[in-house]
């Protein structure tokens, strides 16, 4: 009996456990030295053995140092497309600032795609002189075509927030310049023609009132203190953009006057069609007010997000887009000395100058 067969172990392993090209090389020139050695001492070991066994060592050295090679390329080439997601990701999906007027905003996201940072879902907030604005969707597939939409919604709507007073008006022009990109795409990804986006568009005017259009995606959540959690379900079923023509999309308008910290929820169906392995979606509606406990709102989605992933058990298998906008207005100066001067008069008029003017 001899071992000298199984000193191929060692060149195999080095190719494993390390980056470097030299290394398998390196160990196989040792182990070659000892299989030298080993027959030198062994005389009844054949010399067939021997050779079989040298030749062995110095081709899996060189299979070992080619797959470390291999695998260093395709390191590089995986941060190379990390790096770019990210940067896609910085254009696409912007950051959003912790306070948008008197919304407080936070939002999370999570890629399905392995090692990807953007998918098919897509959100922003912006202020406008008509109050602070926001959306978020879901465009039906993944991949570079989902993608593509995504952004094309998401112009559309830097723009289409700032230019059109009324937020059914807004979700017209996202339908028109959707149908644009579905048609310059149209010829270079498969399935183009059946694309559509499911949105809701939400809108916090000056007053305190909330206006949200929903096209055929998940009805936001309404958390109030000491309410139980509400579906801000729409007037009417509209079906989601790309469905019907431009022209034809006049989505109805839901109205409430919001209260300081009521928070809405706005989320994708990444959230609550995920599923336990027993089959059973996550309860978004019953879980929620456990994670709204936190004062932050990107603490609130933080430990949302957990929870989904301890109720699926892994990765999630679809896009997950989570915006949760809190209502809390900053008062301003004038607003701070009018109630001044309910509450405490005298000290007011002590504030006065000679000529009856308040400094």
């Amino acid at each position: 009996m001899t071992f000298e067969p199984a000193l191929t172990a060692g060149p195999a392993l080095a190719a494993v456990v390390s980056n470097s090209l030299w290394f398998p090389l390196l160990v196989g020139g040792v182990t070659m030295g000892e299989a030298f050695g080993i027959a030198a001492e062994d005389r009844t070991m054949s010399a067939s053995v021997h050779t079989a066994s040298v030749l062995a060592i110095v081709l899996i050295s060189a299979i070992g140092a080619t797959s470390v090679m291999l695998r260093n390329r395709q390191e590089r080439a995986l941060a190379d497309a990390q790096l770019v997601s990210e940067v896609a990701q910085r254009i696409l999906l912007r950051s959003i600032p912790e306070r948008i007027g008197p919304v407080r905003a936070a939002v999370h996201y999570a890629a399905a795609a392995a090692h990807a940072r953007i998918g098919g879902d897509l959100y922003e907030v912006v202020q406008t002189r008509y109050g602070v604005r926001a959306v978020i969707g879901d465009v039906r597939g993944k991949g570079l075509a989902a993608v593509e939409t995504a952004a094309a919604i998401l112009g559309a709507f830097r723009e289409a927030a700032h230019q059109e007073p009324a937020l059914d008006k807004v979700a017209a022009w996202l339908a028109d310049s959707l149908g644009r990109a579905l048609h310059e795409n149209g010829g270079e990804h498969e399935g183009s023609d059946e694309e559509f986006v499911t949105l809701v568009l939400v809108g916090v005017r000056p007053d305190a009132v909330v206006e949200i259009v929903n096209c055929g995606h998940p009805a936001p959540l309404l958390l109030r203190k000491g309410t139980p959690v509400r579906f801000l379900d729409p007037p009417a079923n509209v079906p989601p953009l790309g469905v019907l023509e431009p022209e034809d999309v006049e989505p109805p308008i839901l109205r409430l006057t919001l209260m300081e910290e009521d928070r809405l929820l706005l989320y994708t169906d990444g959230v609550i069609e995920a599923r336990n392995s027993w089959g059973v979606f996550y309860p978004l509606a019953e879980r929620v007010p456990d994670c709204a406990s936190a004062d932050a709102p990107a603490e609130v989605l933080d430990r949302l997000h957990e929870d989904v992933r301890r109720h699926v058990g892994h990765q999630l298998g679809d896009d997950a887009a989570m915006l949760l906008l809190q209502y809390a207005p900053v008062p301003t100066p004038g607003t701070a000395l009018a109630v001044r001067s309910v509450v405490h008069p005298r000290a007011v008029h002590d504030q006065t100058t000679p000529q009856g003017h308040a400094d």
